[in-house]
């Protein structure tokens, strides 16, 4: 799980560098071109050939890589082909969601989700017992033993490659016109985001390589990353709301009411949120149970709360930039991000080699909560000077700090954390709470529906 973990944040960091700002560049000129087709073109050509000049130079270089990252020649070469080939899908990706086709995109993703985990399941677990019982039939020709790992990079490697066969009509149909003047423009937009890219997987997954920098053990690692996994409810609903938010901000740019549009759905997505993150925490022990069945990776179950809400703020900080990416102050952005990377880097360094209940990966989940939380007030402050949006500051910052009080005494005091009845009341009080404070919004939306 350690190594795991350690090799796929690298491999993070390529693929922020390989789409180069490309895809939310894409949205932007999208929107504001007229000719749409001249903007698919340029960007998938672009896209193309910079990904096929990785794969080359990838594949010359992979020894060299090997070496300075003391990871397998064997794993570099799968994750090259696996980085190339996810980079390929990237506008015909963002082509579905531009077009508003959500439900074909959801199917083709969730079919490479499925893919994958079948494929991991079958060779990590079905395998090795297929071959026991016949050690002389086909399984045995693609059995190896202690070839876990790299059973995990065959499985991503294929499903990247079904989903991008799946994709190829969306480089049979175009022009292969390229604009280079539109090409010089969406660079000029896109790079910035480049470096706010790099410095978003900085905080987001430097630190498994930090620690293992600083030589914390691999099995410790392997439980962070483990227990890390436990918000992806929070991350899949974050992920989910930015895959649509982004166009439809850009596309809604021109309303005349567009600002206070954007407040109402900053305000309710700190709803939805807030009552996810405090759901996770709440349950946090019946959940780590199927999602982390090992016991010996509970020792880490304490960073979860941390992580949930991590993640919380960078879904309101989502919502934050979107001043800087409608005003095309892009840069700004990649100086926001930059900050919240500085403030990860040197509270890693600071706080991984120290002993006690704050060292360690526990210091790490410090260090990412901190970069957030300072990237979405910093995002706020300067967004309110240059692109003021009538956030309902008062109500957002009340559901926040309930949830995040709640989530403290359900978990951090052992006595509640038992009471399944003080976590129940706990959730109970917090819906009471929106609904109070929502009322008339929620009685206004169900005597529209009554007419």
């Amino acid at each position: 799980m350690g190594e795991v973990s350690i090799i796929f944040s690298y491999l993070v960091f390529f693929n922020v560098v390989l789409s180069y700002g490309m895809e939310t560049a894409f949205f932007r000129f999208y929107n504001a071109e007229e000719n749409k087709k001249n903007v698919i073109s340029t960007s998938t050509i672009s896209l193309f050939w910079s990904s096929i000049g990785f794969l080359i130079l990838g594949l010359l270089f992979r020894n060299t890589l090997a070496g300075w990252s003391g990871i397998s020649v064997e794993y570099i070469t799968y994750t090259i082909w696996i980085l190339t080939l996810d980079a390929l899908a990237i506008i015909p990706f963002s082509k579905l969601r531009a077009e508003k086709k959500p439900m074909r995109y959801a199917a083709i993703k969730m079919a490479n989700v499925s893919i994958n985990l079948f494929l991991n399941v079958f060779f990590l677990a079905f395998l090795p017992n297929l071959v026991a019982h016949n050690p002389d039939g086909f399984f045995n020709t693609i059995y190896f033993e202690n070839f876990q790992i790299g059973y995990i990079f065959i499985s991503n490697l294929i499903a990247s490659m079904i989903t991008l066969l799946v994709l190829i009509p969306n480089y049979t149909g175009i022009s292969w016109k390229f604009d280079k003047v539109l090409w010089k423009k969406m660079m000029t937009y896109g790079l910035p985001i480049l470096f706010a890219g790099i410095a978003f997987a900085i905080n987001e997954h430097f630190d498994k390589i930090l620690l293992d920098w600083m030589h914390v053990p691999l099995s410790d690692i392997g439980a962070y990353s483990a227990c890390y996994k436990i918000g992806m409810f929070m991350v899949l609903f974050r992920t989910a709301y930015t895959l649509g938010i982004e166009p439809f901000f850009f596309s809604h740019a021109a309303n005349e009411n567009a600002q206070q549009t954007y407040a109402t759905i900053t305000k309710y997505f700190v709803i939805f949120g807030s009552f996810i993150c405090l759901f996770i925490i709440v349950f946090i022990d019946l959940l780590k149970q199927p999602l982390v069945p090992r016991k010996e990776y509970w020792d880490a179950i304490k960073v979860v709360p941390l992580i949930v809400l991590a993640n919380f703020f960078l879904g309101i900080y989502t919502n934050l930039s979107v001043w800087y990416k409608l005003t095309d102050r892009t840069k700004v952005g990649a100086y926001i991000s930059i900050v919240g990377a500085l403030v990860t880097l040197i509270l890693n360094y600071l706080l991984i080699p120290l002993k006690g209940p704050f060292g360690g990966y526990y210091g790490s989940a410090i260090a990412t909560i901190a970069a957030y939380g300072s990237m979405m007030i910093i995002s706020y402050k300067l967004g309110q000077k240059h692109y003021p949006i009538p956030y309902d500051f008062n109500r957002i910052f009340s559901y926040l700090g309930l949830t995040i009080v709640f989530s403290a005494v359900s978990f951090y005091i052992p006595i509640l954390r038992e009471s399944y009845l003080v976590k129940f009341g706990l959730l109970a009080l917090f819906l009471y709470f929106i609904y109070y404070s929502e009322k008339e919004t929620l009685l206004r939306i169900i005597k529209r529906k009554a007419k």
